[in-house]
């Protein structure tokens, strides 16, 4: 069965300390218990692979190849105001499923969310 990812993306513009994408702590709990369902649900179908939410960008580190040596950067890969903020990986039967899906995750975390599907997997000879 075919994978896709369902990122939470945010433009960086909504940040709030302590409370991160969300106006507030209210709106934040709200969030949290939303996604918390739609994780559940997600488990509870055998559609979840793996999921996640994210630190802020500031606490990235990145790892870069240069002239063949790693040298490591505080913070994230590109100066952007938007961000990843978290995902999920969902086994699901098509893409029409995916989108589907993904407009509940919309709706559950409060922001925006692209899904892509994962390559597909070289089979064996």
């Amino acid at each position: 069965m075919p994978q896709y990812m369902l990122s939470v993306h945010h433009d960086g513009s909504d940040i709030v300390p302590d409370t991160g994408a969300y106006a507030d702590d209210a709106e934040m709990q709200e969030a949290f218990a939303a996604v918390g369902a739609f994780n559940e649900r997600m488990m509870a179908e055998g559609k979840w692979v793996f999921g996640g939410g994210l630190e802020m960008p500031d606490t990235s580190t990145t790892v870069r190849l240069q002239d063949g040596e790693t040298v490591l950067t505080d913070g994230p890969y590109s100066e952007t105001k938007e961000f990843l903020g978290g995902f999920w990986v969902l086994e699901l039967a098509d893409l029409d499923e995916a989108l589907a899906l993904g407009r509940e995750a919309a709706v559950a975390c409060k922001g925006d969310v692209e899904v892509r599907p994962f390559q597909a997997e070289p089979q064996p000879e």
